[in-house]
């Protein structure tokens, strides 16, 4: 609503347009809406495929802090155990050393592998409080509970098809949506640069209803139809090159999104290959590694009773606490690397090989 007052006439009137409606479209210039038809649809997509790539990363981080406390809480088994029959070995030697039948070198040795147990046994703890203390706080239990965690001997023994994998990781990844997407948006910013650059068009249609009149009330009567068109065209004269500046820029830069996008799938492609190829031999090498720990237990039992005997060196002892420990801790981090290549591979390919199912059809937003 307007009011115009004429001071010299004592006069006023009012000009109103209640009604108005527009629609602007350029002819020759850049479309958003055009792009964003074709941009949006891939956003979407890699949303739900990052979202569900996102829960097995969840469940993967999970696996990992389980295993760093079950590691943990393996060497302070270890050095537990290690601490009790160095002790026990140190007080049985005292007596051999007392009757002469080992000499003070062999003693000292035994007094040192009982004081680094020691050590071992205190910074194990530490450790095991580190480690504890980092996986409550990523369940979120805010009370100061003892957790104990313990590894399943038991894992899933099954192969997973490489050529079954790599489709379904370009399917249901997000990573080729993301390069799509990328792409997609460089040649966006190529078109933008060419309609900025050259002859500009723009067309405008308004319609609406207007009226005048000496009172307001006046100016709601009977309002008179108006209707108005124009084409504006625009062409810069000189702007010193740097239209086309701008779109040698953008041409340039789809050429590189589109070289990168390529390596990074190849990358991609390669990575789940390796993945795969690691999984189809990890349950194998899981059943290497717990079988080679039972062995050394045992040959450390045989190594423990043969030195108490005389008949053995605390050489062979020394040899086969290191060999027992070393294979202990091997098994544990076969079965970590198994469960991280197990939900690694579920987050890639969005697919759940033990179960022949697709991953998304849990999700909640299904």
């Amino acid at each position: 609503t307007q009011r115009i007052d004429e001071f010299e006439n004592d006069l006023t009137a009012y000009n109103t347009q209640p009604i108005v409606v527009g629609y602007e479209q350029s002819l020759f210039g850049y479309n958003s809406l055009k792009w964003n038809r074709r941009i949006e649809p891939i956003r979407y997509r890699e949303a739900r495929k990052t979202y569900s790539e996102a829960l097995e990363l969840v469940s993967s981080q999970t696996s990992t802090l389980f295993f760093n406390l079950a590691t943990a809480q393996t060497n302070l088994d270890i050095a537990t155990s290690n601490h009790a029959s160095a002790d026990t070995l140190y007080r049985y030697a005292e007596g051999r050393y007392n009757i002469g039948t080992i000499n003070e070198n062999e003693m000292l040795q035994l007094e040192i592998n009982k004081l680094t147990e020691e050590t071992n046994v205190m910074n194990a703890r530490i450790e095991v409080e580190d480690q504890m203390q980092t996986l409550r706080s990523f369940l979120g239990i805010n009370r100061e509970v003892n957790l104990r965690v313990i590894p399943d001997d038991e894992i899933p023994n099954f192969e997973i098809p490489m050529q079954e994998a790599l489709h379904l990781a370009f399917k249901n990844s997000p990573e080729p949506e993301t390069y799509e997407r990328l792409k997609m948006e460089s040649r966006s910013e190529l078109a933008s640069a060419k309609a900025n650059a050259g002859l500009k068009a723009d067309l405008y249609v308004q319609f609406g209803l207007s009226q005048t009149g000496n009172k307001l009330a006046d100016t709601y009567r009977d309002p008179l139809k108006q209707q108005y068109a124009s084409i504006g065209i625009s062409l810069p004269i000189l702007d010193w090159g740097r239209g086309k500046g701008r779109v040698r820029v953008a041409r340039s830069n789809v050429d590189l999104v589109n070289t990168q996008a390529e390596q990074a799938l190849k990358d991609f492609e390669l990575n789940v290959c390796k993945m795969v190829r690691q999984f189809n031999l990890q349950a194998y090498r899981v059943a290497v590694a717990f079988k080679t720990d039972k062995t050394a237990e045992r040959r450390h039992e045989v190594a423990k009773r043969l030195y108490i005997l005389g008949k053995s060196t605390i050489l062979d002892l020394n040899a086969s606490i290191t060999e027992k420990d070393r294979a202990r801790r091997d098994y544990i981090t076969a079965l970590k690397t198994y469960w991280s290549l197990y939900y690694g591979i579920r987050s890639m390919t969005g697919y759940d090989f033990q179960n022949h199912c697709p991953i998304e059809e849990s999700l909640p937003y299904k």
